[in-house]
């Protein structure tokens, strides 16, 4: 009797045993997936409509650029940390709609931060090495004939502002455009040319340079670019030209008229892009909690 006890309770043992196994090796995997392959994000406003909905989830696909390697300690405690990139199937092209840590969370701080809990999803319609415009409303890329964005939006938009300026009201709509300076004056109704900077690329630096580039050079450097009597300084050296350390992207959202994006805030340094937002995983109406069966599935175009 006492023998069959134990092994009664030998076999409860290696049950448990065996269900922890089971219970860790799903977890494993489960985290292998969320690092390197794929994971999901809430949609919770409206800045992408009507690609992206409020309560859209999405499933952001890590393979494609290649999952990114990073201390996430050291990103939890704002401290220094290098990010690399695992190889992926393809690069970022125009028109891509991507999800990225927002690289400017603190506001009136024009300073590039990463920020690990806070997220964005827009569309990319500049490259790097692009030459980004607005003309009219419309976005264009130098040599670059395809559509980019939304265009029915982009073409509502400038029907308002048009009827806005023509009425002398403007009330509502932010129309300043970065780098928000006098010198250059650009709105999203007339915005740029505007490099978009590619790793190795050398620009000039005069004054209007520093103006359009001091974030990213001081984010590059982790030093103060100032100018003074006519000559730009790097932590008080003198420079006449300077080689971007990185890449980055102009993303947008479908919603011209209601996003905050880089019209207003700049550019998108490429380590700080998760992926590709692929599928809508799940919908849900916010206000009524209803499944919006119609959208489960659906690709992202």
């Amino acid at each position: 009797m006492r023998s069959r006890m134990k092994y009664k309770f030998i076999l409860a043992v290696n049950r448990c045993f065996a269900l922890l196994l089971l219970a860790c090796g799903c977890f494993t995997i489960w985290l292998l997936l969320e690092i390197f392959c794929i994971t999901s994000f809430h949609v919770p406003t409206g800045s992408m409509e009507p690609t992206l909905i409020s309560g859209d989830v999405v499933w952001v696909n890590k393979l494609v650029y290649g999952a990114r390697i990073f201390n996430l300690w050291d990103a939890a405690d704002g401290k220094e940390f290098a990010i690399k990139r695992l190889p992926g199937f393809r690069q970022i092209e125009r028109n891509d709609v991507v999800v990225f840590n927002y690289p400017y969370p603190i506001k009136k701080d024009k300073h590039i931060r990463f920020d690990l809990l806070s997220y964005y999803v827009k569309r990319c319609v500049a490259l790097p090495g692009d030459t980004f415009i607005i003309k009219k409303g419309q976005y264009e890329v130098r040599g670059c004939n395809i559509p980019l964005g939304n265009v029915k939006s982009q073409k509502t938009l400038l029907g308002r502002l048009e009827y806005e300026e023509s009425n002398h009201e403007g009330v509502g709509i932010a129309i300043r455009a970065y780098p928000n300076d006098s010198l250059f004056e650009w709105t999203i109704k007339t915005f740029g040319p505007f490099y978009i900077p590619n790793a190795g690329a050398f620009i000039p630096m005069n004054y209007m340079n520093m103006i359009l580039y001091k974030q990213v050079i001081e984010w590059e450097q982790k030093k103060k670019l100032e100018f003074c009597h006519g000559k730009i300084f790097l932590d008080g050296r003198k420079i006449t030209k300077y080689r971007f350390l990185k890449s980055y992207y102009f993303v947008v959202g479908d919603k011209t008229e209601s996003s905050c994006d880089s019209r207003y805030w700049g550019l998108l340094p490429e380590e700080f892009i998760v992926g590709k937002a692929s599928w809508i995983g799940m919908s849900k109406d916010m206000d009524t909690g209803k499944v919006r069966w119609d959208r489960v599935g659906a690709k992202i175009q």
